[in-house]
């Protein structure tokens, strides 16, 4: 009889604490208050690109989570942050999530992430009429060479990391890497191969020659850490949303 009383308390208690998270998880607080909070950045063309005029925003990642809103009966605001910031919202609860972000150990520590549903790889750019002083990563990493690079970015430590010879030059957003480069205070920028697409179609620059693809990294969206519930939500929407092929018609419509 004791045995058995004590295995009703034990559920009891996994009900209570069940109900505890149920009630504290940001999928409540969504349903509850008809609002999804999204942060985003608006600076990563074609992912989330605000406009000042208009203090709208339009991307792929703007479509994704419209869509993720729509599926949740709520309505969509997106929060503005910057790089630096993108994670100390979402700890802080600034915002329920983010759009994409590359996933990284330094993020995962603070932070959780949804399952991935797109990937980028890195790559070096310069300006077109400095494109013959460079051929391949070492070209880049000597003394007298600038790379430019954004606060609080992956691309910031991947600077670091691959060019430790070269001059690293970091602005904090909203200014960017690839602005330096293009005004002439810098020689160099990275960025991955989705903006890189974008950017070079718009100004004179071009992928440094001889260099191959770095750090391939799975993106995804940035979530509370202890908040399994949410998580599991936005896992299995993820799911569901590859399984009808959006995600692909959305890489395809942003020209991903």
């Amino acid at each position: 009889m004791k045995q058995f009383a004590n295995a009703l308390a034990a559920l009891a208690f996994g009900a209570v604490m069940s109900t505890a998270a149920l009630a504290q998880s940001a999928l409540n607080e969504i349903l509850d208050g008809g609002t999804l909070k999204v942060g985003t950045t608006g600076d990563w063309n074609p992912m989330s690109v605000r406009d000042p005029a208009t203090n709208s925003y339009k991307g792929y990642d703007i479509d994704v989570m419209t869509e993720l809103a729509k599926d949740l009966g709520v309505a969509v605001e997106f929060v503005p942050t910057d790089w630096k910031t993108l994670v100390n919202g979402v700890v802080a609860g600034q915002y329920h999530m983010t759009g994409s972000a590359s996933i990284s150990p330094a993020r995962m520590k603070v932070a959780g992430f949804s399952e991935s549903y797109i990937a980028v790889e890195i790559f070096p750019f310069t300006l077109s009429e400095k494109a013959g002083e460079f051929n391949g990563y070492d070209s880049i990493n000597k003394e007298g060479v600038t790379v430019a690079t954004t606060l609080g970015t992956t691309f910031e430590s991947l600077s670091k990391e691959w060019f430790p010879n070269a001059t690293i030059k970091v602005v904090e957003a909203p200014a960017r890497g690839y602005q330096e480069v293009i005004a002439g205070r810098a020689d160099v920028f990275i960025t991955s191969n989705i903006e890189g697409s974008t950017l070079d179609d718009k100004f004179p620059i071009e992928r440094v020659a001889g260099t191959e693809p770095r750090a391939p990294s799975p993106i995804a969206m940035l979530l509370p850490q202890d908040d399994q519930v949410w998580i599991n939500y936005v896992n299995n929407w993820v799911k569901v949303k590859k399984a009808q092929g959006f995600f692909d018609a959305t890489a395809e419509k942003w020209g991903l």
